[in-house]
């Protein structure tokens, strides 16, 4: 018998698959492979029109996948100028066009104003729910959708393969030695299309923000790619195709794939167990008289996650438990 999985699946979405759909795909091939049926669940919705990381989580993993979905995440995308679609992005209908186009040398100095702090309107094809039904079913069905302003956090946004450390030499130029358009000598090169890299926060819809650059810029625009290249702690260096895991199932084991559980928590600080102390954690006990920092703690006996606890006031309370087996086991 196969050994039951659990950990983290990094997996490079493919474009034109939902997440849903790569979900159903996972089970299938570990089923096919002769797995104990386990229980699988993703860390972030990524549209069908986008690629990228896709973090699938297994067996006791499913119950760290709320807190990817708070994560930030990394992504580069394409805006193309002159069209906005329904949709905001290829999937759409085109429903204004715009013959301006920016200078290439202004959209860096344009950055600086999405970054921080913003209000977006998201998509009216999206997710979120408006009075119980969900605003693509609006929008589809013709009805108008009033998506209200939401606060959401850009935390870096720049050109595609911009080093961060590299110098600017006036506030509209850029590293990649683009003119300054304040040089009457420099000339004056327009955009068709910008790729950008957005560090955002939970919430951020990239369609939004590339329907805002492409408004600020004086003219319209649409996402043509996009890609996620980092979720929470998982970036696409880790990531596998779909492909390769259904090959890798036909004959070696799958857990060589899979990150651990606990990879999920890089930011948290551990607290070692003994026996004695584990054991009263898994039964959902306080431990007391902790010389440790008040803040969520992954409790370990040895190299095996038991739980996340809060500590506070030298006290420890269970969040959330881990049902794996010792090593010793």
């Amino acid at each position: 018998m196969k050994p039951q999985l659990h950990g983290w699946l990094i997996l490079d979405k493919p474009r034109g698959l939902g997440s849903t759909q790569a979900v159903g795909a996972v089970k299938r091939i570990m089923r096919q492979a002769g797995y104990p049926k386990t229980k699988v669940g993703h860390g972030g919705t990524l549209d069908p029109l986008a690629e990228g990381v896709l973090p699938i989580a297994l067996g006791e993993a499913t119950k760290l996948a709320g807190r990817m979905l708070d994560a930030s995440k990394i992504y580069e995308f394409t805006i193309q100028f002159g069209e906005q679609t329904d949709t905001l992005d290829t999937e759409g209908e085109v429903i204004e066009r715009s013959d301006r186009r920016p200078p290439m040398a202004a959209i860096p100095a344009m950055l600086d104003h999405f970054t921080g702090e913003i209000e977006q309107a998201p998509p009216s094809y999206s997710a979120i729910k408006i009075d119980g039904r969900r605003a693509y079913d609006l929008a589809r069905a013709g009805e108008e959708v009033d998506m209200k302003l939401r606060a959401v956090t850009v935390h870096s946004l720049a050109l595609a393969g911009e080093r961060s450390d590299a110098p600017i030499r006036s506030a509209f130029a850029t590293s990649a030695g683009r003119p300054d358009p304040y040089d009457p000598a420099a000339p004056l090169e327009l955009a068709d299309a910008v790729t950008l890299v957005a560090h955002v926060s939970k919430g951020t819809y990239i369609r939004s923000l590339a329907r805002d650059i492409a408004r600020a810029l004086g003219t319209v625009g649409h996402v043509t790619y996009l890609r996620r290249v980092k979720a929470g702690p998982f970036a696409e260096e880790r990531a596998i195709s779909l492909d390769s895991f259904e090959e890798t199932a036909k004959g070696a084991p799958l857990q060589d794939l899979l990150l651990p559980l606990e990879a999920g928590l890089d930011d948290i600080p551990a607290l070692m167990l003994d026996p004695d102390s584990a054991q009263a954690v898994r039964q959902g006990r306080v431990l007391s008289d902790l010389p440790h920092p008040d803040g969520l703690h992954l409790a370990r006996l040895d190299d095996v996650p038991v739980a996340l606890v809060e500590i506070t006031g030298g006290t420890a309370k269970v969040v959330r438990g881990f049902n794996l087996p010792d090593v010793a086991e």
